[in-house]
């Protein structure tokens, strides 16, 4: 039996996931991924079998990147202002990485499975606890902490999502674009610590 080439496996799985998470283009082909990581697509289809195959693979893969990285900062033994500002750091960082991931997600939940792994849920609960102790310590604004919760996440999440649009309002590049991502990391952390 031949020996399959890893790096050949992972180049096309890291092609694939440039193309469908940072480009937005989740209804490339086979051929177009091929092309652009510069293989064939018989040896694509060897590796993936079809188009789906990869694209549930890819998702899988970068849904598990995310949460890891954010399990590293919901399991850090820091302070909470500590911890949410490597929160808003870590999220936009992936964010600007790969834009369209977040738009995936929502998407894939509103087609099928709305279920949440338990652990998820656990660590959701934790940082809620969290948030109401800073709110009852009266270094954050007082409110429903699931308010605060999706407030932030709003704050991070929609200009990501929204890239396309914004650049065409302001008429900015994309380079230029992803600088006010990078300054709206620290005017969200303000906001929240004003």
């Amino acid at each position: 039996m031949a020996q399959r080439d890893t790096g050949t496996e992972q180049l096309i799985k890291d092609t694939a996931k440039r193309i469908f998470f940072s480009e937005g283009k989740f209804h490339a082909t086979t051929q177009d991924i091929a092309d652009a990581a510069g293989v064939n697509r018989t040896l694509l289809n060897y590796y993936f079998r079809s188009r789906d195959i990869l694209f549930e693979q890819v998702a899988q893969e970068a849904r598990a990147e995310t949460s890891a990285l954010l399990d590293e900062v919901f399991s850090a033994k820091i302070g909470f202002k500590q911890k949410l500002e490597k929160l808003i750091e870590t999220f936009m960082e992936q964010g600007m990485k790969y834009p369209f991931r977040e738009m995936y997600v929502i998407t894939e939940m509103h087609r099928g499975d709305k279920t949440v792994p338990i652990e998820k849920i656990n660590r959701l609960n934790n940082f809620l606890k969290e948030i109401s102790a800073e709110m009852e310590q009266g270094n954050i604004k007082k409110m429903d902490p699931r308010q605060f919760c999706m407030n932030l996440f709003a704050l991070m999440a929609y200009p990501l999502i929204s890239n396309c649009l914004n650049r065409a309002l302001f008429n900015i590049s994309s380079k230029e674009y992803f600088e006010l991502m990078h300054d709206r990391k620290k005017l969200i952390f303000e906001m929240i610590y004003q």
